[in-house]
């Protein structure tokens, strides 16, 4: 892992772990490094010592993964940059490639000099994770870049480019030309100079405003910590020694480790890994999705179209209806001037896009396509037709995916002659906003299309998470289950807002009611009237059909649960208030007042409960899968890791208690717990 070799009188050190050059303890790559750089500072023969990588990157920073397994040895990156190579009597060049991030950024930072290639990428993304820059990041930055830079890329988590780090000070030199002979070149000029060590110079510049700008806009109520830590550490760089500082930033980085936030990110990370790996799938080849097609030009149709040109897709988009195929090119091409207009993207990239997109209203045009996506109205009937339509006209290898949110795959397939090549890929609105993907197995959906699809939801930059059929699938099952609750809440006592508030102060992106307001009413009523003919004995709350009886459909009517005066903003309606409170006297239920962790509990456990029912009947895989699900597609708080992993850390024992306790009240025959749950 480790090749070190002298070059005139430089010593050049380069070490490996592929992929990505994570600096594993573990594995000894970090014993490895800190005892070649010993060796080189203790050689005679050495002047000074370049530091650099094999592969594609410099490195992408600590091995996440021992974080968890031995956190403790994350003190021998410390030693090796803190108490090995910034006190070097012998000047230390890093060589940089690629990118350097996080813990791979800090090692660099640790050497005297930095030297890069031209398109290497540094940052810091330790936020992220509910963590800040571990092993001297937080005191080296601002000694380097100044404060308001320092906190800058530390809050904000983003990577910068080789002219950004240039320009701040934290690379000496841009290679031109090969980069290890450049650093080796660079090294020889530095033994006459000496070290030039980062720990020795004072934060230069004002540092009270940006830090007082910092906190005030961090002095937000919340679960992580991370924020308001990195801005401590960087008021210690300014106030303190370097080796006050070191001691400050590793007390902050263990509370930090440690926190309920951090595990829950910790596990989102490893998750967007873990759902691409498909249990059972063997060797199946993905195929290559080059040319795609999408039928339906509708929000949903318009959406998956934007987002399979932002990944560098080829699509034709097929819609009948001249009107609309016309509303939704111009959406189209809005969409993709409007990211020119933020700089989002360059006018070449506009020009790429706009020119792989076609379009027109005969279904004939799917016929060059390696995949063709219908995103037609949420009706059994109108899909088996489209998709009889699209076996007939595409290519006879050609997969064929529906966007269907809740209907039965199986039956879909069936309406072609090849039900193997037949997959669901459920998009979440905004399709090219919005990260999660549901790829929905069918019962003869082959292993090597299976694989595509994955391979396609990883290629277009989406979280991909496999489901079986069931309906709803893994997302919106849950979602129903805990919405039944919310409704329930209302019977009982509750109003919208405090129910909506409650779960948004728990961590959600928004309150259910509030999402049923945004994405439209009249979705769950159809829905509803489907489920009241396919499952007439399935109980549910009447209150938001009676709210959609009064024509009031969410925002897009101005009034749902809530009134939307201006179009957007939320605010309590006293008419919805009469209503349910005449709706639970209709019932016989004497109203009581719910207190907030009540709502949370019976919300989130739903969706738990639902969830080991949705896993012991084979949906989902793993538990990870469901958490992804809710994570990235209904906006459950990344910090709390998704409801099983919350679970998981509140204890089954006091969950099921919970649900007991549940199981007493008004419509307790919601809480038997799900047999899975019983058995751990």
């Amino acid at each position: 892992m480790i090749h070190s070799s002298l070059s005139g009188s430089v010593a050049l050190i380069v070490f490996s772990n592929p992929p990505v050059n994570a600096l594993s303890v573990t594995s000894g790559l970090a014993d490895e490094l800190l005892g070649a750089i010993r060796a080189a500072i203790a050689d005679p023969a050495a002047g000074a010592i370049v530091l650099a990588a094999d592969g594609r990157f410099f490195s992408a920073g600590a091995d996440i993964a021992e974080f968890d397994t031995a956190a403790e040895r994350v003190e021998i990156l410390r030693t090796l940059e803190n108490d090995v190579i910034e006190p070097s009597p012998k000047p230390i060049v890093a060589a940089v490639h690629g990118m350097a991030l996080g813990g791979g950024f800090e090692l660099a930072l640790s050497a005297h000099y930095r030297i890069c290639a031209p398109g290497t990428t540094f940052g810091l993304p330790e936020i992220s994770l509910g963590l800040l820059p571990g092993t001297g990041g937080t005191q080296r930055v601002p000694r380097l870049a100044g404060v308001a830079a320092g906190l800058k890329l530390m809050l904000g988590g983003q990577s910068i480019d080789a002219a950004a780090a240039l320009r701040l000070g934290l690379v000496d030199r841009v290679a031109d030309g090969e980069l290890r002979g450049a650093a080796i070149r660079y090294a020889e000029e530095l033994i006459a100079h000496g070290p030039r060590r980062a720990s020795e110079r004072a934060v230069s510049g004002e540092s009270a405003a940006p830090i007082a700008a910092a906190r005030a806009a961090e002095a937000r109520p919340g679960r992580n910590q991370a924020p308001a830590f990195i801005v401590d550490c960087i008021e210690a760089a300014c106030s303190g020694t370097f080796a006050d500082g070191i001691a400050f930033e590793r007390e902050r980085f263990a509370t930090l480790l440690q926190s309920e936030s951090s595990r829950g990110l910790r596990h989102v990370f490893f998750g967007r890994r873990e759902v691409t790996r498909i249990p059972g799938l063997g060797a199946a080849p993905a195929r290559a999705v080059a040319a795609t097609a999408v039928i339906g030009g509708g929000l949903m149709g318009t959406g998956i179209t934007i987002a399979l040109l932002n990944a560098g897709l080829k699509v034709h988009l097929v819609e009948t209806r001249i009107e609309a195929l016309a509303r939704a090119c111009q959406t189209i091409e809005q969409t993709i001037r409007r990211d020119v207009d933020k700089g989002r993207i360059s006018e070449a990239v506009a020009a790429q896009r706009l020119a792989a997109f076609s379009s027109g209203g005969e279904i004939a045009g799917i016929a060059a396509a390696d995949l063709v996506i219908e995103a037609v109205y949420e009706s059994m009937e109108v899909k088996c037709e489209v998709f009889a339509a699209m076996d007939a006209h595409a290519r006879p290898d050609a997969i064929l995916a529906s966007n269907t949110s809740t209907l039965d795959l199986d039956r879909i397939a069936a309406a072609t002659r090849d039900p193997q090549r037949v997959v669901g890929l459920h998009f979440f609105s905004p399709a090219n906003i919005m990260k999660l993907l549901e790829i929905v197995r069918g019962a003869r959906t082959s292993p090597e299309v299976l694989t595509t699809a994955v391979a396609f939801g990883k290629a277009i930059g989406k979280v991909a998470v496999v489901s079986g059929v069931c309906d709803g699938f893994i997302g919106n099952r849950m979602f129903e289950e805990y919405l039944r609750e919310a409704y329930y809440l209302l019977e009982e006592g509750a109003l919208p807002g405090q129910i909506d508030t409650a779960l948004e102060r728990f961590g959600m992106a928004m309150g259910p009611l509030r999402v049923m307001d945004l994405v439209g009413q009249d979705i769950g009523w159809s829905i509803r009237k489907r489920r009241a003919i396919d499952q007439p004995d399935r109980p549910y709350s009447k209150l938001p059909d009676l709210i959609c009886e009064m024509g009031r459909f969410g925002q897009k009517t101005g009034a749902g649960f809530y009134r939307y005066a201006d179009g957007r903003t939320a605010t309590a309606d006293p008419e919805i208030d009469a209503l349910i409170l005449a709706h639970s006297v209709s019932l016989g239920i004497t109203r009581r007042v719910i207190g907030d962790a009540e709502i949370v509990d019976r919300c989130i456990y739903a969706l738990v409960n639902e969830g080991a029912r949705i896993l012991e009947e084979g949906i989902a895989y793993r538990a990870v899968d469901i958490d992804m699900v809710t994570v990235f597609g209904y906006g459950f708080p990344a910090d709390r890791g998704g409801p099983m992993f919350y679970a998981s850390r509140v204890g089954l024992p006091a969950v099921i208690a919970r649900m007991q306790e549940f199981s007493r009240g008004v419509n307790g025959w919601t809480w038997q717990p799900a047999a899975s749950l019983l058995k751990n």
